[in-house]
């Protein structure tokens, strides 16, 4: 390690970062003795990962595998690859994640790299690869999106992304303030962290059990720029905070969380709603979308930037002007409070109430591990090659829940649970 990255390192307090490792392995998976890992991180989460195998041993584990990208590595392809090989993507590596998650693997991601790294490349490659790589993950996402094993994304501040969330700051200062922000949004700036967490989803769990007893058929949103009805699949089941894979192991799949999510149907959402913050989508920034749904297909669609990219999002196939998911996160949560637009799903998402175009979530179903894709289907769950989330709430938000006979219920007002 040079001196500069001994004094970038050191404006992370190792403290914390051993508490975000621990945290991790036991609230985020919950591994249980013998336990295989596989972990996929960027070579600059380096000090994270050392930590996360040595708690992932403490725990039991069987075997820790990691899977490390580099973001040099990733721009040498864009910039020396030939032509054809943006329409080529590892699947045997797939495939073997999905054998490995089949055979009780836990899954951990690291994210931290450069959310604008491929921002300066063509975005035909761009998006060339991205629907390759979507289409050779399926076999590991459907496990993953399925629920077969515990699973878990925690976040580490690399410099480049740091730089990108503090553009004014020296490399030091911003890694710092970065890495605190990730701290307190994943609840590890404190003493008894695991405990807090405990605490934590035992709240998420207050809202989906009162939502879960509403049974509401639909959901209606009013606000600046908003009208819009999300009809909620048949069957559907709310989730939040910790739940339980196909496994038995109770885990927290993203850290950090405030929302509380279930799955729309697909096929009964209309109207029309604009995003309340930018999208950070593969090096593009997709600001003021625009959409209007009807009969749950997204027909229009805009955006005051990222316009390109975003309809070409939309044309991934069928189910990507579709929803696979809703969630409800209060305008008071912590990340909303920080005021820091992350460039990361992980944590812009949890800043305010959102939407998902694409794939669902088969676990967001009564007795969804039970149930097959055409099932699935039938009740209203989307299928796509995507899933991605982009926020729609704000402290102007307004949210009922409709009963089948008509009937409201107040749920959100002024972005804040009713």
């Amino acid at each position: 390690m040079t001196a500069h990255q001994r004094n970038l390192s050191a404006a992370i307090d190792p403290v914390k970062l051993d508490r975000l490792a621990e945290v991790a392995i036991k609230v985020g998976l919950r591994m249980r003795e013998g336990q295989d890992l596989l972990l996929t991180a960027p070579m600059a989460s380096l000090p994270l990962v050392r930590r996360i195998a040595e708690h992932a041993y403490k725990a039991g584990a069987g075997l820790v595998t990691t899977l490390f990208s580099d973001e040099e590595l990733t721009l040498a392809r864009y910039r020396f690859g030939h032509d054809a090989s943006f329409d080529c993507a590892a699947g045997w590596l797939y495939e073997g994640m999905a054998k490995a998650f089949s055979s009780n693997t836990a899954r951990l991601a690291v994210v931290g790299d450069n959310p604008m790294l491929l921002s300066g490349e063509d975005p035909a490659k761009v998006a060339r690869a991205s629907k390759a790589n979507s289409i050779a993950y399926q076999p590991a996402l459907e496990k993953i999106v399925n629920f077969d094993t515990n699973w878990n994304i925690i976040a580490y501040p690399s410099t480049s992304w740091a730089k990108q969330v503090f553009p004014d700051d020296g490399e030091d200062v911003a890694i710092a303030k970065l890495a605190d922000a990730i701290f307190s949004a994943s609840r590890v700036d404190r003493d008894g962290a695991v405990a807090n967490w405990e605490a934590h989803n035992a709240r998420l769990r207050e809202r989906t059990e009162w939502l879960n007893g509403q049974r509401f058929h639909a959901l209606k949103y009013s606000g600046p720029g908003m009208d819009l009805t999300i009809g909620l699949a048949d069957g559907h089941e709310w989730e939040g905070g910790a739940s339980t894979a196909k496994n038995g192991i109770t885990c927290n799949a993203n850290i950090p969380t405030e929302e509380v999510f279930t799955t729309p149907h697909c096929r009964r959402v209309s109207g029309h709603v604009v995003s309340s913050k930018p999208l950070s989508y593969q090096g593009t920034l997709i600001d003021d979308i625009q959409v209007k749904f009807e009969e749950g297909r997204i027909v229009e669609a805009r955006a005051s930037r990222g316009e390109e990219v975003l309809n070409k999002v939309l044309d991934t196939d069928e189910g990507a002007r579709r929803l696979g998911e809703v969630a409800l996160v209060p305008h008071s949560s912590p990340i909303s409070r920080s005021g820091l637009l992350f460039f990361n799903t992980l944590f812009d998402e949890n800043a305010a109430s959102h939407i998902a175009l694409g794939q669902c979530y088969s676990k967001c179903f009564v007795d969804g591990t039970k149930l097959t894709p055409q099932q699935i289907a039938a009740q209203g769950g989307n299928q796509s090659l995507i899933h991605i989330d982009w926020m729609i709430g704000n402290a102007e938000t307004d949210i009922d829940g409709i009963h089948a006979d008509g009937r409201t219920v107040p749920v959100f007002r002024k972005g804040e649970w009713a």
